[in-house]
């Protein structure tokens, strides 16, 4: 069985969920996603409106390419038969939510209920604290209980979040690990499975160094701003017209940078090991600073790049876009109705449906736009079920 043989049905909202069946989208499974009429997922009003019509607001757009939408009321016993139905003759291979747990019995989409209907079904939970909590999680609070902001920041200021909700794309990274796992299994053993994600426990999982430094040792580990724990120099550094970031991993790295004219005031005895580099380097930070301050960005970056130091220029977003790595690897997504084309960066490793399409998917849909589709080919009378608030 090919990925392009299954079908996913993910009761989504926000970020997290989302992004796990963008990937298996672009694996080329069926996606469908299920919102609850009338207004379906929050994030289709949040951000611009860039497309002039609602519920398609420019925040909602990018995790959602290459699914189809439907509604439906499962307040409802009526739309609990539906979806039911939906498991049993579409057939549905994974079931994906992220619901809070309360709610997946009153819903009936938990597993019990569906794996009755399926029992090769994949159902997947992702929750904020795990299935046997209720409480409420959004990304930066989830930053912050994880520890995340406490080693995101400079170590006088005031802790930070990360600048992308990486708590909701690691659950989601880690989801995909958890399904592509259990669809092997399956085909092993013919038997379907339970995946339950809790974002904090994905989160806290990154965590193994200040861990185990701050359990097994009994070391304190704080916020450094751009520097590094353990080795140095490591930070941004400024130039003539801006910054570049540059890291030395190790002494014949600093050998070979203190053989330069440029440095070579740096050649002292007390900083030839890495141990006394760490231990001076507010003040070596200091004196790089001074010296960096002499060339531009531009001459920084072939000048440490001829001495196989890695560096880097402080990027813009629209920097990396032009990125000729970036660049030739767009995925793109084009609406038929308004001629608008998103472009998303590619997954770090496209898969061959992605190749086969020339990296093109599907337009983000609409809300309900495939009620006719899915519901019409199992006989269901459309018209009637919008007409009674089901759909």
């Amino acid at each position: 069985m090919s990925f392009s043989d299954l079908t996913v049905l993910s009761i989504e909202q926000a970020t997290t969920l989302p992004f796990l069946t963008l990937h298996l989208a672009q694996e080329g499974m069926r996606v469908i996603r299920l919102e609850n009429p009338p207004r379906g997922d929050p994030n289709r009003w949040v951000g611009a409106n860039v497309l002039g019509e609602e519920g398609m607001n420019a925040y909602f757009l990018p995790n959602n390419v290459g699914k189809e939408a439907i509604t439906l009321d499962l307040a409802r016993d009526e739309g609990k038969s539906i979806l039911h139905t939906l498991i049993a003759k579409l057939p549905i291979d994974i079931f994906a939510t992220n619901q809070r747990p309360k709610d997946c019995t009153k819903l009936g989409i938990d597993y019990e209920t569906l794996r009755a209907i399926n029992p090769k079904l994949i159902w997947v939970g992702i929750t904020g604290f795990g299935p046997n909590s209720n409480e409420a999680a959004y990304d930066p609070i989830l930053q912050a209980r994880a520890g995340l902001m406490d080693l995101t920041g400079e170590p006088e200021g005031t802790p930070l979040i990360f600048g992308l909700p990486m708590v909701d794309l690691g659950a989601g990274e880690h989801a995909y690990g958890q399904v592509m796992r259990a669809l092997y299994l399956r085909e092993q053993t013919g038997q379907g499975a339970r995946i339950d994600v809790s974002m904090f426990q994905s989160a806290v999982s990154w965590m193994v160094n200040p861990v185990m430094l701050t359990k097994s040792f009994g070391q304190t580990v704080e916020r450094r701003g751009n520097t590094h724990q353990f080795f140095a120099p490591v930070s941004v550094y400024p130039t003539r017209d801006g910054y570049i970031y540059f890291a030395i991993g190790n002494d014949k790295q600093w050998d070979a940078l203190t053989a330069t004219p440029e440095f070579t005031s740096l050649a002292r005895a007390e900083y030839r090991r890495n141990v006394g580099r760490i231990a001076d380097a507010k003040r070596l930070n200091k004196a790089i600073g001074v010296i960096t301050r002499g060339k531009t960005t531009s001459e920084w970056s072939r000048f440490f790049s001829g001495l196989g130091v890695p560096a880097s220029r402080v990027n813009t977003i629209r920097d990396v876009i032009a990125d000729e790595q970036v660049r030739g690897t767009m995925v793109t997504a084009q609406d038929e109705r308004t001629g608008t084309t998103i472009h998303l960066p590619a997954p770090v490793v496209i898969p061959g449906f992605l190749r086969e399409s020339n990296l093109q998917l599907k337009f983000p849909p609409r809300l309900g736009e495939d009620n006719e589709r899915v519901y019409g080919a199992l006989g269901y009378d459309v018209v009637h079920l919008k007409s009674r608030g089901v759909i």
